[in-house]
């Protein structure tokens, strides 16, 4: 569908599309491909609404991966464009050192308000990436107070992914993102992937699991519980290819944790805020209360950056008074507690609470994935899973069925081009289409959006068929 192009903010000019990309060439892009670098003809984003993004071609396209799992009420609000800019002009910034202020305050209680369990204290970071950076740094930093220098390695999975620190990336367990950069792997351990669609031949899903778990317990007592300081774990594993651990898994994994004491860290960057229908879902939908959980993406709908890290009171309770010693946490951002982001957060949560997004998602979300569920009957479709408004449709081109080969690339390529044309953002990770539209996609928009993915699934499809790199 094609749309009057919109007009250059700086210029009030039509957009030029082919400016815009020479331009853009000079912007290294995340996960750029310095052998491409320069040549990529990148879609340049115009304008936003709803659930759509509109490029400066005119063309209009619907946000499938909802910008990075994070436009979660949807684009163009202009309750948090007026809440925003209301802030900017009362206090647009004083630092989070000196002074306290209004928002993050405000911020704060609610955030404690909602969390689970005894999850009362919060340090606010600048995204995803920084919070589980500053979660770890804060349990190193705890074991150091309470005498336990040597209590420091953390044990993460493989397929997991944390952030782009060198901490939290080193926490990361995806292989496609370990080239040529360094990583910690002096105490930081990657279990095999909780994915079952990977699981042994003839072993079923609840064997699976008790491996999975059977896993973290013998690297625990493999390492020393006097050594293990934390296990980090999504609750699902999005940008793993939104991975669903077995059924008990969370619960499992967090009894070995205690057992051990060893902290649990839920990496909740995605899966907060609406996501799969609650603002937590660690207990809402895992049955799990963590010691330690990080957020960021939907507290704000991405309208402005904004991470934190809940801290439960059974920890800070551990460094109050003279156990702290003479040590303070020194560990923070100039843009810590930023009253704007702030001020978005709160409106968004606003928002949310308001129209009742939440009830929104755990009403449409099965449909989501019934729509889903029905492209299996596309012969190269191996898996479809996910929960509430994320998704996955893993297909695989290979001789060897599930093994991922290197013709996957391809086939994610091809449908990521088809559906654009058609009019759908997908998020390929290599063979995976990937989708976490904004949380206020209806039921005939999922409609369309499963629409033209089947379509561009399909034509990727008899592509690579009638070029004979698939015999299926």
């Amino acid at each position: 569908m094609k749309v009057r192009p919109t007009h250059s903010p700086r210029s009030n000019q039509p957009f030029e599309t082919e400016r815009l990309r020479a331009q853009d060439r000079h912007w290294i892009h995340p996960w750029e491909n310095f052998q491409t670098a320069g040549k990529i003809e990148r879609t340049i984003a115009a304008h936003a609404q709803g659930i759509y993004i509109y490029d400066t071609d005119g063309n209009r396209l619907i946000d499938g991966p909802g910008g990075m799992w994070c436009v979660n009420i949807g684009h163009g609000n202009g309750e948090i464009a007026d809440a925003v800019a209301e802030q900017i002009r009362r206090l647009s910034y004083y630092t989070p050192w000196s002074l306290g202020n209004a928002p993050a305050a405000e911020l704060s209680e609610k955030l404690a308000e909602m969390a689970p369990g005894d999850l009362n204290h919060v340090f606010y970071t600048t995204g995803g990436s920084t919070a589980v950076d500053s979660a770890l740094r804060f349990v190193m930093y705890l074991n150091n107070c309470l005498g336990r220098p040597e209590k420091k390695h953390i044990i993460s999975r493989q397929d997991a992914y944390h952030g782009s620190t060198y901490l939290s990336a080193s926490c990361s367990g995806k292989a496609r993102d370990k080239n040529h950069l360094d990583f910690e792997t002096g105490f930081i351990h990657h279990l095999p992937s909780p994915n079952p669609y990977r699981r042994p031949e003839g072993m079923t899903v609840e064997d699976f699991c008790d491996a999975k778990v059977a896993d973290l317990e013998n690297k625990i007592l493999e390492l020393g519980a006097d050594k293990v300081a934390a296990f980090i774990a999504e609750p699902i594993l999005a940008s793993g290819g939104v991975i669903m651990p077995p059924p008990g898994y969370h619960v499992k994994c967090l009894e070995v944790c205690r057992k051990y004491d060893v902290l649990y860290i839920a990496d909740e960057v995605v899966t907060a805020f609406g996501r799969l229908g609650h603002f937590f879902s660690c207990e809402a939908v895992f049955g799990v209360v963590p010691d330690i959980i990080t957020v960021a993406k939907g507290i704000t709908s991405a309208y402005v950056p904004l991470g934190a890290v809940l801290i439960s009171d059974r920890l800070i309770e551990q460094l109050s008074g003279e156990q702290a010693g003479d040590g303070y946490f020194a560990n923070g951002f100039t843009y810590s507690g930023h009253p704007v982001a702030c001020a978005a957060a709160l409106k968004n949560i606003e928002i949310m609470e308001r129209d009742k997004i939440l009830e929104h998602v755990r009403a449409v979300g099965p449909y989501f994935q019934e729509r889903l569920r029905a492209l299996t009957d596309i012969p190269i479709v191996g898996d479809v899973r996910g929960m509430g408004l994320m998704g996955c449709v893993e297909c695989a081109i290979g001789r060897e069925g599930k093994d991922s080969l290197a013709l996957d690339y391809e086939i994610g390529a091809r449908i990521d081009r088809h559906c654009q044309a058609l009019g759908l953002i997908v998020r390929p990770l290599i063979n995976m289409c990937v989708l976490s539209p904004p949380l206020i996609i209806t039921r005939p928009q999922i409609d369309d959006l499963v629409s033209i993915l089947r379509i561009g699934v399909e034509r990727a499809m008899e592509e690579v068929h009638q070029e004979g790199l698939w015999n299926g």
